[in-house]
């Protein structure tokens, strides 16, 4: 046995090779996030023209547990893109990541992994704490009054000076694409990751697609981008990034979105029944501690 053959043997102990139709099964009855959910697992590989593995841990005939992987990462790793010459070919952020585990698995992971969830924290034996948290929205009960009415004000100023909110669904996946890109530019002063493709991403991520943009005087002056999934027991969505025009900040229209995006999927989550994870990401900004509380994740 060859030496890459010999390292993926001990990677994988206690691992089974399993196809796409059996892992999307195992997400769609245990769960997971936007970044494992099977459409955006296996569009996005296919974009980056990496194939995907697919492993399951089983017991007693019964799938308990299911990974997607590059090598030994997890497939859409940002290392692997990297590595693979395809940087920033996509933008996930450093989205949660939810594995689909049955609540009474224990398993072995040995493929590489951050930003691994609490809730597989019981569920996978090998993991660690890791330095960074990240930031999940607070329910809307959890605000302070003056809070929700300083945001309901904002929103209600910015409609008396012209502004619009516009369902992102309204949007082409190529007009989605111009409008984030040249507000994400005026907003950092930089060129939004992957700019090339984006269009392209944005087609393939079209049905997860959440959230509106705001218009002032029939001109986008903020925009966020957002992917939705959901669970059989919780809805996950990722807040990737966003740009505002700068002179419009008297107007706060990132603000009026954060706001409206939020309540907007809590809502929907509250019609479901089902609890809400919208996260934004790394804990690493200030603005990021008024819309959330912080969590800890996890890293093998």
């Amino acid at each position: 046995m060859a030496l890459l053959d010999r390292i993926r043997a001990v990677r994988e102990r206690g691992w089974t090779p399993i196809d796409a139709s059996a892992y999307a099964e195992a997400w769609q009855r245990f769960g997971g996030s936007v970044a494992t959910h099977p459409q955006v697992v296996e569009r996005l590989a296919g974009l980056a023209g990496i194939p995907v593995r697919y492993l399951g841990w089983i017991v007693d005939g019964q799938l308990k547990a299911a990974i997607p992987t590059w090598g030994r990462h997890l497939a859409l790793s940002k290392d692997v893109l990297k590595r693979e010459g395809k940087k920033a070919l996509f933008d996930l952020g450093n989205a949660e990541i939810i594995l689909p585990i049955a609540e009474d698995a224990r398993v072995s992971l040995r493929h590489r992994v951050r930003y691994l969830s609490e809730l597989n924290r019981e569920q996978i034996l090998d993991i660690r704490p890791q330095e960074e948290e990240l930031a999940l929205n607070r329910a809307p009960a959890d605000f302070s009054k003056k809070f929700r009415y300083n945001q309901r004000r904002e929103l209600r100023l910015l409609e008396e000076a012209g502004g619009v909110l516009q369902p992102m669904s309204e949007l082409s996946p190529a007009e989605q694409a111009r409008i984030y890109a040249e507000l994400f530019q005026r907003r950092w002063e930089f060129e939004v990751p992957g700019k090339a493709r984006l269009a392209e991403v944005f087609e393939l991520m079209r049905e997860f697609m959440r959230g509106s943009l705001v218009l002032l005087d029939g001109e986008p002056v903020a925009i966020q981008i957002l992917y939705r999934v959901e669970s059989p027991k919780w809805v996950s969505v990722e807040y990737i990034n966003g740009g505002v025009a700068p002179e419009n900040r008297d107007f706060s229209p990132g603000s009026v979105l954060s706001f409206v995006n939020t309540q907007q999927a809590w809502e929907e989550a509250e019609a479901l029944g089902k609890p809400l994870r919208y996260s934004f990401g790394r804990a690493d900004r200030e603005y990021k501690d008024r819309w959330c509380h912080r969590v800890p994740v996890f890293q093998v």
